[in-house]
């Protein structure tokens, strides 16, 4: 089997390194050519191949770039590619490029899906083998997808150690940006908020940051040519989590200044809650 990767950072990488167990060639596309090179040294990919080929010889194509530049590749390459290939993207939004395909002659080839896994890292280099173990990956859309390639990718899924959920890209998209899209707009700005205030005195405030500072603004690292347009295509449901999460902050804002310490402590313990709610 020919797998091509579009995209050989961090998940398309990840998943290069582990689809090793469908003992396949790995070929490689990436505008970046550093990255190519980077991930021919690292043994990621057994070839780079430029896109029009890679695409007519390929049996399971992975698309791994950001949501924009995939949203308009996708139907291209599902002009081009053979009538028993597998596309599946790998983008945190789902409506935009399921709409873009919504009426393509090969929409059942095409598998929308995010495998929800990550870190703050990017490029060849951040690629690791067993990333995606244990997490959960989302299938959107399942009925336009055909039998075949539902099944290709289930068989990916399964060899990277992830579990299925099955939901509609309209869904996928509300909830991702509460529990994924909104964490990262957290920190942003907090990561804006205190190098604003401590501008002048950046070594102090760091020297002075704990772990959970570190924690929280970890994913401030993440790649801004990655979130901007995720950001961008999942603009409707990121604002009304930004404005749910206003309401809160300035709710906590108004008891902290009011001195209403019970109440306060009170919205401490429910927060608490979700602890046992992560554990299901």
């Amino acid at each position: 089997m020919n797998i091509v990767v579009i995209g050989t950072g961090l998940i398309g990488g990840s998943m290069a390194l582990s689809a090793r167990g469908f003992e396949t060639k790995i070929i490689g596309v990436d505008a970046s050519e550093e990255n190519l090179k980077k991930a021919m040294e690292l043994g990621i990919i057994d070839m780079a191949m430029p896109l029009e080929q890679a695409v007519q010889i390929a049996d399971l194509i992975i698309i791994s770039i950001p949501v924009d530049a995939a949203r308009e590749m996708l139907p291209s390459i599902l002009d081009n590619i053979r009538d028993d290939a597998v596309v599946i993207d790998t983008g945190s939004t789902k409506a935009g490029i399921c709409g873009k395909v919504r009426n393509h002659p090969r929409r059942g080839n095409f598998v929308a899906s995010h495998p929800m896994a990550g870190t703050e890292f990017s490029g060849p280099t951040a690629a690791l083998v067993g990333l995606f173990k244990d997490k959960k990956a989302i299938i959107c859309e399942k009925e336009l997808s055909s039998d075949f390639a539902l099944k290709r990718a289930l068989m990916l899924y399964k060899l990277l150690g992830m579990s299925v959920l099955y939901m509609s890209a309209e869904d996928h998209d509300k909830h991702i940006a509460y529990v994924s899209h909104l964490t990262h707009v957290i920190a942003y700005a907090l990561s804006l908020t205190v190098q604003e205030i401590e501008k002048n005195e950046e070594k102090k405030i760091f020297e002075m940051a704990g772990s959970g500072f570190a924690s929280t603004v970890r994913i401030a690292k993440s790649s801004s040519a990655m979130w901007t347009p995720i950001f961008r295509q999942n603009a409707r449901f990121l604002t009304d989590s930004i404005d749910k999460y206003i309401d809160v902050l300035n709710h906590f804002k108004q008891l902290i200044a009011e001195d209403k310490t019970k109440e306060l402590y009170d919205e401490i313990k429910e927060a608490n809650r979700i602890k046992d709610v992560l554990k299901g």
